[in-house]
């Protein structure tokens, strides 16, 4: 890639990301390589395998990563994440969900264990050297927080790391009692390279200017960025102690009126926590200038809803959207270059800037 980032660690002094990393398909293509296979991504929850013995394929990351893979529960209990590409001619070993004792090839019979480990193959009696290693299907790691599932395809980041950081703060909360909602989950489609959409949720600076309806709930004056190596947390703070967490005692934050614990996870994850539960948002990049967000909600006390920061959350999503659209617009000038960051409000940019930095640069 021609292109070199650099990002001060310094925010007082530092210059966001050129106009170009928005708008350079080389970059975008790089992106994909040096950023997303080198990450985690959320899966979904163990529901997906409910049973001892299920099977569910899926796709990471439709139309970018669109990495073909299969989750798994044994006979043991254990689940596990492998590829569902075929170890002999390439094909998708398993086409759709449920319970199976085995894994078996439809092209030409492979079979393999619930585990990925290769067991027969017709035809193959005078083959030398086989089965070697490679004619297993490839692992991936898993990590569970709750009944969350996140996979690891080839990075080096300590996920577990990142889960107990998040846990710090709402690890008070019974996650294995969060329920899917699947009426309250939707997609949406923003016309905008995904890092902008990335880079506004990361600040609350633009809450008094584009959301009215959020900033009479919040108080802007406390909101607060907290950083970690891949995480980072923003804190909505209220002055309206009805729609708050009941924080334990031992809690950092216990005394004072939280509202909304919002967690981002590098690269593209969000995990937004309000009193009633959890809204998850999957930023998933679909070419240089478009972009699907996915808002996955698991609801803990549905009395809470509609109230309090966590309320109107689409209305937020379209306001949201509406900015981010004009922001890639004015990126796409010739004119622009590179902003500066407020270094009170904008930590979380600066932080996800230079982690696209350090990991494009390598």
């Amino acid at each position: 890639m021609r292109n070199k980032f650099f990002i001060d660690p310094d925010i007082t002094k530092a210059e966001t990301l050129p106009g170009c990393f928005y708008r350079d398909q080389e970059v975008f293509d790089a992106i994909k390589e040096h950023v997303f296979l080198k990450s985690w991504q959320w899966i979904g929850d163990e529901n997906l395998v409910p049973l001892s013995q299920s099977v569910y394929p899926f796709v990471l990351l439709d139309g970018f990563l669109t990495e073909p893979l299969l989750l798994t529960r044994n006979e043991k209990d254990e689940i596990q994440c492998m590829t569902n590409v075929c170890t002999h001619r390439g094909n998708l070993v398993v086409l759709g969900s449920g319970k199976s004792k085995n894994l078996i090839c439809s092209y030409h019979g492979r079979r393999f264990n619930l585990d990925g480990t290769f067991v027969s193959m017709p035809e193959f009696e005078a083959a030398k050297d086989f089965p070697r290693s490679c004619d297993n299907l490839h692992q991936f790691r898993i990590e569970k927080w709750g009944p969350l599932l996140f996979v690891g395809l080839d990075s080096q980041i300590n996920f577990k790391k990142v889960i107990n950081t998040m846990k710090e703060r709402v690890g008070f909360l019974p996650l294995n009692e969060f329920k899917l909602n699947k009426p309250l989950s939707k997609d949406f489609l923003v016309q905008a390279n995904w890092a902008l959409y990335c880079d506004n949720y990361l600040e609350g600076f633009h809450i008094p200017f584009v959301h009215e309806g959020l900033n009479e709930t919040l108080d802007y004056g406390s909101y607060k960025t907290e950083v970690y190596d891949f995480c980072n947390v923003q804190i909505g703070y209220t002055n309206d102690a009805t729609e708050v967490f009941d924080l334990p005692k031992d809690h950092i934050d216990y005394g004072k009126n939280v509202a909304a614990y919002y967690y981002w996870v590098f690269p593209n994850m969000m995990f937004n926590f309000y009193p009633w539960g959890l809204s998850i948002n999957i930023v998933k990049p679909l070419d240089l200038h478009r972009t699907k967000v996915s808002f996955i909600s698991y609801v803990y006390d549905p009395s809470k809803l509609e109230k309090g920061a966590g309320s109107s959350l689409e209305k937020v999503e379209r306001e949201d959207e509406y900015v981010v659209e004009n922001v890639q617009k004015g990126v796409n000038s010739s004119f622009y270059k590179a902003g500066r960051f407020s270094p009170t409000r904008e930590k979380g940019v600066h932080h996800f800037h230079r982690l696209l930095a350090e990991f494009l640069n390598k």
